[in-house]
């Protein structure tokens, strides 16, 4: 028994050591491994507002201008540059006051050699810069007073401009009362709401109207979407017991968000969430660890089902793409005129091991239909209005 606790504490040990050191991961000391670092950026600091613009790697280096503006004045601008040097990275810049006169002399710069890079930072001696998300980054700079230091932080974003297609434009009527969550559908916003189709074959056979037939209804306020989804369906299925036990293949309703409308990848981040809401009400979508996790939080719903037909009521919060799943997340507050990349799905199974059928709202091209988990380029729009 002695034996058997120690081999197991010695597995667990290993187990999390080998996740700290994939955490952990160093990259090449190469341009392309901090390419995430380009673009405008603006964010405060100093009691003013900071403005810092970078290049995309080329010709063996990354060019920056940052400025200070405090007041509506200008206090002091910065050049800076990092070059690959001998198989590593130097980050050199040089001061200047608001009338282009030097802080250094005309040879002198003050350098930062680099330390290493993860996925997510790029560490150089007394400057760091942390990606949040694709459109947020943290820059930690280390100020020297006598014998003192100060790490001083720059909280960074930027605008993305959003190539993802219109393949479904949907104008969708703020709720006077927002709905309640109990599956009757009788609140006025429902009867004033148009009914959309859900009858996009994604994935598996052809199947009939007395197999599956889906239809759906969307509304918002400004703490959350709401979604009404009535769904006929001959047989539900929940095999899987362990909620975080291929949730797929079980039947259940499926929404996809993007906060933002931008598109994208987003298997493994929260660039967008496509959440499974199984017939018990559990909440499933993948975490950054690459693993099932329940977001429960996100989603309120109820479904009542009388005989074939069963109604979804669901409230749906939202969140944008700095989403940590190991830190305190509050959820946006919703106006008129937001956009938001929205698709609904249907997973059915009829007593199988896998689904049959996987029914979307949105038409998909090409033989592979089955793309929204991962590309959130497929889903629709959704326009806010009064």
């Amino acid at each position: 028994m002695k034996a058997f606790l120690i081999i197991a504490i010695i597995a667990t040990q290993i187990q999390a050591f080998s996740c700290k050191a994939q955490a952990f991961r160093t990259l090449e000391p190469k341009l392309e491994n901090i390419a995430w670092i380009s673009g405008s950026w603006h964010g405060k600091a100093f009691g003013g507002v900071t403005e810092e613009i970078w290049s995309e790697p080329s010709g063996g280096s990354m060019m920056a201008t940052f400025k200070l503006i405090t007041e509506g004045e200008i206090t002091f601008y910065e050049i800076e540059v990092i070059r690959e040097i001998e198989n590593t990275l130097v980050l050199q810049l040089k001061h200047f006051g608001p009338d282009l006169k030097g802080w250094e002399t005309k040879d002198e710069t003050v350098d930062f050699p680099l330390k290493y890079i993860t996925e997510n930072k790029v560490v150089f001696e007394g400057m760091t810069f942390e990606k949040v998300s694709k459109s947020e980054m943290n820059v930690y700079f280390d100020i020297k007073e006598e014998e003192k230091v100060e790490t001083v932080k720059f909280n960074y974003t930027k605008k993305i401009e959003s190539t993802k297609p219109i393949n479904q434009l949907i104008s969708v009527k703020k709720a006077s009362i927002k709905p309640k969550i109990d599956g009757k559908a009788d609140d006025e916003i429902w009867a004033n709401t148009t009914w959309l189709p859900l009858d996009q074959l994604w994935l598996g056979n052809p199947y009939t109207k007395e197999d599956f037939s889906g239809r759906y209804k969307l509304s918002w306020a400004e703490d959350a979407l709401y979604l009404l989804a009535e769904i006929k369906d001959d047989k539900l299925i929940d095999n899987n017991s362990d909620p975080l036990m291929a949730w797929w293949d079980d039947d259940c309703l499926e929404i996809f968000i993007d906060e933002d409308n931008s598109g994208g990848k987003h298997q493994y981040t929260h660039n967008a969430f496509a959440y499974h809401i199984a017939l018990d009400g559990n909440v499933v979508d993948m975490s950054t660890e690459k693993t099932g996790k329940l977001y429960n939080s996100h989603i309120a719903s109820k479904r009542i089902t009388t005989g074939n037909t069963s109604i979804w009521e669901v409230k749906i919060s939202l969140f944008d793409d700095t989403y940590g799943d190991d830190k305190e997340n509050t959820p946006l507050k919703l106006q008129v005129d937001k956009n938001i990349g929205f698709a609904l799905a249907y997973c059915d199974n009829d007593n199988s091991k896998e689904r049959e059928n996987f029914i979307g709202s949105i038409y998909v091209e090409g033989e592979d239909k089955n793309k929204g988990w991962i590309d959130a380029n497929i889903f629709g729009t959704l326009k806010l209005i009064n």
